[in-house]
């Protein structure tokens, strides 16, 4: 009988059965996987290195790692995609001799050119804004006073209309003064949460408009009002929100498992995938130096002695395990 095929979030009764039994046991013969090639499809097994009849499970913690990570790639190579449908479509729909008056003064996407033009779109959507404000703020370098001045007038605003305001940012800057200070300062119904790794820079006003990086400098940006776009970056939000650590108001810190940090552990998850330190640092929103004394710690709290057994020791530790 062939077998059906299916995505792995919808793992099978035998193949769930079967890996079960392989991580209970170490390894199964690989003759067994033959009823359940959904296993071996989903990277969930692999042959052994020292019997190639023999297939051992994958840790579940290392698994659900790759494939959530695969889901977050997926998710930002759409966004990207649609960047550039606006590039090419955004000129093309001015041209159009069949739009109306009314439907060519409120675009579904429009490029936003220099941050002077940028900053006062966003500030004329949030003074029509009655709801809710969600942001997704990387790591940048820190904003200019008069800057933090307007952004926090006109959150404060949209506070004092009966609105809400969700925050996503790095964990990198949970201890930041700056953003503390802000917090702090704001009077009414808004909350904050962090994440190791966040996306791009993403507001959305009143689930009616959104902004966007348009290019890697942020000079460019594209408003959104596209619904099909607008529900798409509210589920995404919604569900990075639950993902995320609470910070504000009531701050809530992951502990130490065994000696080894949440912010090790975030480290462990790019070294397992062969990422650089470079490339770990920027996406943690931190600099390369501090990256390696945290993959140093990492190495000496499992008794690594190089780079090769420390991606080994990880995936053995069990550190990645999300019950954790």
């Amino acid at each position: 009988m062939t077998h059906p095929a299916h995505p792995v979030e919808d793992l099978c009764a035998a193949g769930r059965e079967l890996y079960e039994r392989a991580l209970r046991e170490g390894h199964i013969a690989a003759a067994d996987a033959a009823g359940a090639p959904c296993l071996a499809d989903a990277g969930l097994l692999r042959p052994a290195v020292d019997d190639t009849g023999r297939l051992e499970p994958v840790p579940p913690a290392a698994a659900l790692h790759r494939l959530l990570r695969t889901a977050e790639n997926r998710i930002a190579e759409e966004r990207d995609r649609a960047v550039r449908l606006a590039e090419t479509f955004e000129p093309l729909m001015r041209i159009d001799g069949r739009w109306t008056e009314s439907t060519a003064d409120t675009p579904t996407l429009r490029l936003l050119d220099g941050n002077a033009r940028i900053n006062a779109a966003i500030t004329e959507a949030m003074a029509q804004a009655s709801r809710e404000l969600l942001s997704i703020q990387p790591y940048t370098a820190r904003k200019a006073a008069a800057v933090r001045d307007v952004t926090r007038r006109r959150d404060q605003a949209l506070l004092d209309r009966g609105g809400r305001i969700r925050t996503i940012y790095q964990h990198t800057l949970r201890h930041a003064p700056d953003i503390i200070a802000y917090q702090e300062q704001l009077d009414g119904d808004h909350q904050v949460r962090t994440l190791d790794e966040v996306t791009d820079r993403l507001i959305v006003v009143d689930g009616e408009v959104a902004f966007l990086p348009a290019n890697a400098d942020g000079s460019l940006a594209l408003e959104v009002r596209h619904p099909a776009l607008l529900r798409h970056f509210l589920t995404t939000f919604d569900r990075l929100w639950h993902l995320a650590t609470p910070m504000y108001p009531h701050a809530v810190h992951k502990p130490s498992v065994n000696g080894i940090t949440p912010r090790q552990r975030a480290i462990a998850a790019l070294l397992v995938e062969g990422h650089t330190d470079a490339v770990i640092a920027d996406r943690l929103g931190m600099n390369v130096r501090t990256a390696r004394l945290h993959i140093a710690k990492l190495a000496a709290t499992l008794g690594s002695a190089s780079r090769a057994q420390l991606g080994y020791l990880i995936g053995r530790s069990g550190v990645l395990d999300p019950d954790r």
